[in-house]
């Protein structure tokens, strides 16, 4: 009887240590937030141009429209962005550690897609709304940029160096007219894919870009962005 006591206090003991165990592990580990880049909820709804707490940054020959408009679709807030025979493009400035933040979410919903756009030819290297993240050095003459596109003609999945410069590399993730019209979400681990484009690990990014092109085949182009955040992910 004694043994049997004994080993049902040494139980109960080794219970009462995992359970502190895990209490202590889980006080000791917070949560990683979310980093937010936009999610348009605190931009007035209908306001045009460049939104607040973006750039512009203008590209050589792309002659900017910034027709750009903070709208609601199908109960979500989003950054509609429309092209002309330009190239406009929007940077925010951020600082993600993607060693605790790798993911990056968003969605997106294609309307139009530049007809005639193939960015694996220089002449006709343009795309609808696109996601660069950037790691700029000395300014932006040197950055390094990915882009995340939903191609026109390019095999998808698919990864193509840009035919204008060695500093950006594209994932095409979509590609063609399937899903127009039509929300969808992505995720990707930046970390992983700036091993991919450049075979080194990243340093913390530091800026974000939307951007739509139609200047090279001189066609027009739109696309809504919703939320775009960095997750730890798991």
């Amino acid at each position: 009887m004694r043994s049997r006591s004994g080993a049902v206090v040494v139980a109960v003991a080794a219970l009462i240590v995992v359970c502190l165990s895990s209490a202590l592990v889980s006080r000791s580990t917070p949560q990683v937030e979310d980093i937010v880049v936009q999610d348009w909820t605190a931009q007035p709804l209908g306001s045009t141009g460049v939104p607040v707490g973006w750039s512009a940054y203008e590209t050589f020959g792309g002659r900017p429209r910034y027709d750009f408009a903070v709208v609601e679709d199908d109960g979500r807030r989003a950054l509609d962005l429309r092209s002309r025979d330009d190239h406009s493009t929007i940077v925010k400035k951020i600082h993600v550690d993607l060693r605790t933040t790798p993911i990056l979410e968003w969605s997106w919903k294609m309307v139009a897609l530049p007809a005639g756009a193939d960015i694996r030819k220089k002449s006709t290297s343009d795309l609808s709304g696109h996601i660069f993240v950037v790691w700029p050095r000395l300014g932006m003459l040197r950055a390094r940029l990915i882009g995340y596109a939903w191609g026109t003609a390019e095999p998808a999945p698919s990864v193509e160096r840009s035919r204008k410069t060695g500093a950006v590399t594209f994932f095409v993730l979509r590609s063609g007219p399937k899903d127009l019209h039509r929300w969808m979400n992505e995720r990707r681990n930046v970390y992983a894919d700036y091993r991919t484009a450049f075979g080194e690990d990243p340093d913390d990014a530091r800026a974000v870009a939307l951007s739509i092109d139609t200047n090279d085949t001189h066609s027009t182009a739109e696309a809504l962005i919703g939320r775009i955040a960095f997750t730890a992910g798991q």
